[in-house]
């Protein structure tokens, strides 16, 4: 016989046989997600408490979604309301979205569903779609006088700090709001973000906004979105995305004349050949000059 209890916030189940027991997370807060999942985790746990050497059943997609969405996620309200989206339509009978970047969106989220069902074990094949799974991709900078309007007419100062400092290092969203004191040194900065831990390079204006600054930003990466996509809008600027500072920050660096290794060094990708690919349209372009 099995029971219910909750811990921590977190519902767990625990069946005991022959003086042996066994407990396993339900990883969801809700108690009626948790009343549903009881009868699948109990005969579960009582096959693994009597030896019953049967074959597992392998959960159907459907099932595998509930427990995902139902699981407990690091996600931003935006995420979950996506991946709801995305995964239910699918499961649903819809076809996927003809837009290639779309369409490569929908294919990660359900591809990472089926990895999620065999990490938890609930399935023994993931039966996941073939196909691109990055989309198109993107390669937008911002023109010299879209540059400038950004920086001079944000109009919440600390948030154009954030993009200033964004633009003036090349560093991504989530490694600027990495930031901690402990790792801010006289030229360098230690941030985490997509690729690991990296230094990210201070020049004059990044040192002088983080002196500037009583209190490091603490954005999430929603809001950051959503309010730079925002302010572009009111100041005329289309088909812009926050990422797009850094593309800018290669690009400009390339128009300068600079070393690609160096340009490479200092957006952090994993070799030359990552920064080649991204900014290849650029490298026989006739450089321009410019002043970072």
């Amino acid at each position: 016989m099995a029971t219910l209890y909750k811990n921590r916030g977190v519902w767990y189940i625990t069946a005991s046989y022959d003086n042996q027991r066994l407990t396993r997370s339900l990883r969801t807060k809700n108690k009626q997600v948790a009343k549903k999942l009881k009868p699948v985790v109990e005969l579960e746990l009582l096959e693994e408490l009597t030896g019953v050497r049967t074959r597992k059943r392998n959960l159907s997609f459907d099932e595998i979604v509930s427990r995902y969405l139902s699981a407990e996620h690091n996600w931003s309200a935006r995420t979950r309301e996506l991946n709801t989206y995305i995964l239910t339509a699918y499961i649903s009978g819809k076809p996927l979205p003809s837009h290639p970047t779309t369409k490569a969106i929908h294919t990660r989220v359900i591809n990472i569903c089926w990895n999620w069902g065999m990490k938890q074990g609930l399935i023994t094949k993931a039966y996941k779609l073939e196909g691109d799974t990055k989309g198109e991709s993107r390669n937008r900078v911002l023109s010299d006088s879209e540059l400038k309007t950004l920086l001079d007419e944000i109009r919440d100062n600390r948030f154009n700090l954030f993009v200033r400092f964004a633009y003036y290092t090349g560093a991504r969203s989530g490694e600027i709001r990495s930031i901690s004191r402990e790792n801010i040194f006289s030229n360098h900065i230690v941030a985490y973000g997509k690729s690991g831990k990296r230094l990210i390079k201070l020049n004059d204006q990044a040192k002088s906004i983080l002196d500037s600054l009583d209190e490091l930003w603490n954005y999430r990466k929603d809001f950051v979105s959503h309010k730079f996509k925002k302010e572009a809008r009111r100041l005329g600027i289309g088909d812009i995305r926050f990422h797009d500072l850094r593309r800018t920050f290669g690009y400009n660096l390339i128009r300068q004349g600079r070393p690609i290794y160096e340009v490479s060094k200092l957006l952090g990708h994993s070799s030359v050949t990552t920064t080649e690919r991204h900014y290849a349209p650029l490298l026989t372009t006739e450089i321009d000059d410019f002043v970072l």
